[in-house]
């Protein structure tokens, strides 16, 4: 997670607000879920989804969700799995989907084992957010100009990608920040590596459901 201030400006970035519902995709160990949770209140929904992709590892993200969801005061979080592109069977509409660092890997062949695609789930995102909602990707930058071959090895993928995909499903451009932004970031190199562990050069776009 960040500090304190970054927290508080991807918020307002995102626009999640009292009462608002929104789908955390792929969410770890449930930090986002949590503070969303707080934030949205009683009147507001969190849906944890954990695509059925990933939901076999042996940390069991599924099952630590559904522990999340029982946690007092978290009445308003579902823990729900299904197929990536199946996003939409297993949720309600939304205000805002959150993806955080996770883009990238629909370029992967993990989570193209069952055939889904960068722009089958970009469809599947449309298809489930309410107009006016908005669509929040935040990952890991490639170089310019390298499109999504950094994708697998780096864990990175170049911004401009990004923007034409989410673009291609019909999705407007909001608003963009370089919040999280790192000049010093080589971008050569996996972002795993302790050289840059935690601090890589990132993005942040969020795109809106006219």
């Amino acid at each position: 997670m960040y500090d304190q201030s970054k927290l508080s400006e991807l918020i307002e970035f995102a626009r999640i607000e009292a009462g608002s519902t929104v789908i955390d995709v792929y969410p770890g160990d449930g930090d986002w879920t949590r503070l969303f949770s707080d934030i949205v209140g009683r009147e507001g929904r969190i849906y944890s989804f954990v695509p059925a992709e990933v939901a076999h590892f042996k940390n069991d993200p599924l099952g630590r969700m559904q522990a999340l969801a029982k946690e007092p005061g978290r009445e308003n979080v579902e823990a729900v799995s299904a197929d990536l592109i199946a996003m939409p069977e297993v949720t309600q509409p939304a205000d805002v989907l959150w993806l955080h660092l996770f883009y990238h890997d629909l370029h992967t062949a993990l989570m193209q084992a069952k055939g889904a695609t960068a722009a089958d789930f970009n469809r599947a995102v449309y298809e489930r957010l309410k107009p006016g909602g908005r669509y929040v990707i935040v990952d890991h930058a490639a170089a310019a100009g390298v499109g999504t071959s950094d994708a697998q090895s780096l864990h990175r993928i170049d911004p401009a990608s990004v923007r034409r995909e989410v673009e291609a499903a019909g999705f407007v451009l909001d608003a963009e920040s370089t919040m999280l932004a790192n000049k010093d970031d080589p971008h050569a190199i996996k972002v795993f590596d302790p050289a840059i562990k935690g601090e890589t050069d990132r993005f942040a776009y969020r795109f809106v459901k006219p």
